[in-house]
């Protein structure tokens, strides 16, 4: 894989004589920029919108922080600030680091959770707030457990000692972000993510690859809240379920968080992480076909919650066709 290297070239990229720290001894779950570029990206990311601590750094990428410290220094990172977000731009929208768990509680149900699934959708309000969508969290089948983005409970591959390649999102020009993976026996899932002012629309597809019907796909897609001020609260009193949507009320009352992903098998929440649910289920798939679901994503200021979602339905994004990738 691309973002695997050896610690000796990069030490000559950071000039660093800093004695060599394998992440897969240290950091298991770490993921090492592949070149200059890949490094000052996800320290981007890190520090000038995750705001993460040099401890989280290292999590994150394996590097020692003495390597890390010089980076930082070398991009002129440390003197910089959070880009502010101005009228009419698009929700900030950034590949989630990995390095810092993303939930509160339950931990025991998330074991390793790997960063290749997931995103953080910045509050327009705050730009150190923010959710990490799990794009998917799990997906299940007629076969069983069929992919899980975390350690949690045994796979169809796990039961098989098989263990998956780590990807990354596809960052491109028009902001947009997609993920896609064939799993081994060949079915094949994909995301796509596509901010806008108001909203961040979603599409998930999965091709049966296999020579048997499937069925019972069943999608878990989770919304976590730990890094949203005011929206932590560990119980489902704050929150809305009427399928498609999950929406969460902030402690104040005067702010909502709002998902939603159709056709819905279920709404709801887990009171422990704490996070919001709209779980889509693909219609039955055939050989060598291909199916598709839909997600919205939104924040919305105000307390006619009920209001907003009849304006968010009539908006037509159930159907909407999504932009193409640049």
């Amino acid at each position: 894989m691309l973002w695997i290297c050896r610690v000796a070239v990069f030490s000559l990229i950071l000039g660093s004589v800093a004695a060599p720290v394998r992440a897969e001894d240290t950091f298991p779950n770490a993921r090492k920029p592949s070149d200059d570029v890949e490094l000052k990206y996800w320290l981007e990311n890190m520090s000038l919108y995750h705001h993460y601590t040099l401890d989280e750094m290292q999590r994150a990428t394996g590097l020692p922080k003495s390597e890390i410290k010089a980076a930082l220094k070398r991009f002129e990172l440390q003197e910089r600030l959070t880009p502010e977000r101005k009228p009419g731009d698009v929700l900030t929208v950034k590949p989630y680091p990995g390095g810092r768990h993303p939930r509160i509680g339950f931990l025991e149900g998330a074991i390793d959770p790997q960063r290749e699934t997931k995103i953080s959708v910045f509050a327009p309000w705050d730009p150190t707030s923010y959710v990490v969508l799990d794009l998917p969290e799990a997906i299940w089948s007629n076969l069983g457990l069929t992919y899980l983005a975390h350690t949690h409970v045994p796979t169809i591959w796990t039961k098989q000692n098989l263990e998956l390649d780590p990807l990354e999102w596809s960052r491109h020009q028009n902001g947009n972000l997609s993920l896609s993976r064939t799993l081994p026996n060949g079915i094949a899932f994909g995301t796509q993510v596509v901010p806008r002012t108001d909203s961040v629309l979603m599409e998930m597809w999965l091709k049966n690859g296999t020579d048997k019907p499937l069925s019972k796909l069943r999608v878990q897609n989770c919304a976590m809240l730990k890094k949203m001020d005011g929206f932590t609260q560990q119980d489902n009193e704050n929150k809305l379920f009427r399928a498609p949507y999950a929406a969460c009320r902030s402690v104040k009352g005067n702010h909502w968080v709002i998902m939603a992903w159709t056709p819905c098998f279920k709404a709801w929440g887990n009171t422990k992480c704490p996070c919001l649910h709209s779980d889509p289920i693909f219609p039955d798939c055939p050989p060598g076909e291909t199916r598709r679901v839909r997600g919205w994503f939104s924040f919305y200021t105000g307390t006619d919650i009920e209001g907003e979602l009849k304006r968010i339905d009539a908006s037509g994004w159930q159907t909407a066709s999504l932009k193409q990738q640049d």
